[in-house]
């Protein structure tokens, strides 16, 4: 009698049971899964820049890159949805998903890669730092969530850093210009200019972002997390497909054949196919999964993980493309992740 009623009550309490329990509640924080997020996140502007130049010469069209990744992300949530059986959205959630695709799958994807194929991969990084004041903004309107005061000051100091840094390098990089030989200038700068314009497709992706992560997040409350990004890159398939081949027969010319293609495709090196597979199925689908669990769990204070992101990413712009990185971008980074701590202290209660 006592091994049978015992038997129960140990496999209840077992220490390695409650551990796995303690440990898996601990990863699914959503403070954890934010960061988890942001890590995956940090390695997209590296991976578009390796895409499109490498070592100078010119690789797969930003036009390209920002509907292909879609397309392979489309596939991949196709097997996902077919996998898990995953019911068809409710009505409620199509405008949601709307703003994740015309955020998230387009906006995003378009004005980010074109701004890398411009500038260096360091700089659209540090440029991103200003997209937690965006995320936020959206969230207090669009999830009503209202931070204290504290809270707007220490973002607005975070964007204002970001702005002051881009100021900065957009006129050393206009200044560096000047004086050149023309075709001195164009080989020399032509990453970097139009420098204005760069900084404006950077500044439209990034309110496209932060569309779709409050989109993303409204929609997460009702759905799984894992499907918000499927079901939005399916949506946006009928969209994204054509104009990949489109794009493919810009790139070729308007002259689309077999040997046209395959001799494209053999001028790009294979780092470029890597790095689009990984922004195809890590940037746009897999990050996803933890991003909107976290933001539908506290969008406030998992939005501001992102002043991280930058910084993450401008250490992996160095050590994955060697970019020489301007010596202003480590204190700028600190500073900005200094402002994410007094956001973060400003929602405790």
């Amino acid at each position: 009698m006592n091994s049978i009623t015992q038997a129960p009550t140990l496999a209840q309490g077992s220490p390695a049971r409650s551990a796995r329990s303690a440990w898996l509640t601990r990863f699914q924080h959503p403070l954890v899964l934010g960061l988890l997020a942001v890590l995956m996140f940090a390695m997209t502007i590296p991976m578009t820049r390796l895409a499109t130049v490498q070592e100078g010469h010119a690789q797969l069209p930003p036009a390209f890159i920002a509907t292909a990744r879609s397309v392979l992300a489309a596939l991949v949530s196709a097997l996902y949805l077919w996998h898990t059986r995953a019911a068809w959205p409710a009505r409620a959630q199509w405008p949601c998903l709307v703003a994740v695709v015309a955020g998230g799958v387009l906006a995003f994807p378009l004005g980010m890669g074109w701004a890398v194929s411009q500038l260096p991969a360091w700089q659209v990084a540090m440029g991103t730092a200003i997209l937690p004041l965006f995320t936020a903004a959206l969230a207090s309107v669009w999830m009503g969530q209202r931070p204290p005061a504290r809270f707007w000051w220490a973002g607005l100091a975070g964007a204002a850093l970001v702005a002051w840094f881009g100021w900065q390098q957009s006129a050393q990089a206009a200044a560096s210009a000047v004086g050149l030989a023309p075709g001195l200038a164009g080989e020399g700068a032509g990453r970097v200019h139009p420098v204005g314009w760069a900084w404006g497709s950077l500044l439209v992706g990034l309110l496209g972002a932060a569309m779709a992560y409050v989109g993303g997040a409204r929609a997460a409350r009702h759905m799984p997390a894992a499907q918000v990004m499927s079901w939005a890159q399916l949506l946006a398939l009928p969209l994204t497909a054509p104009l990949t081949l489109w794009a493919v027969q810009q790139a070729l010319g308007g002259q689309v054949s077999t040997q046209a293609l395959q001799q494209a495709c053999a001028q790009v090196g294979a780092p470029a196919w890597w790095a689009l597979l990984y922004v195809g199925v890590v940037s746009s689908w897999l990050g996803f999964l933890a991003w909107y669990a976290a933001l539908a769990r506290d969008a406030l204070r998992v939005s501001q993980c992102q002043l991280l992101q930058p910084l993450v990413a401008v250490v992996l712009a160095h050590a994955l493309l060697s970019e020489a990185v301007s010596a202003w971008a480590l204190p700028v980074g600190l500073c900005v992740a200094l402002c994410m701590w007094f956001g973060q202290r400003s929602l405790r209660r």
